[in-house]
């Protein structure tokens, strides 16, 4: 299978380079496109817990 794919590529280079071209443009493009708020915040969660302990 793979053996075929790699055949098929190097027979039609224009349209592999095409291919790598399309790929490379519309992952740059959604590279743009991705919002700020899809980094999540890395900083440290603090949470405060108070217990009574009846004694």
């Amino acid at each position: 299978m793979l053996h075929r794919i790699i055949e098929v590529c190097i027979n039609n280079r224009f349209l592999t380079m095409l291919a790598t071209v399309f790929i490379v443009g519309a992952g740059l493009w959604a590279v743009r496109k991705t919002p700020l708020d899809a980094i999540p915040d890395l900083s440290d969660v603090q949470v405060i817990i108070l217990t009574d302990y009846p004694g």
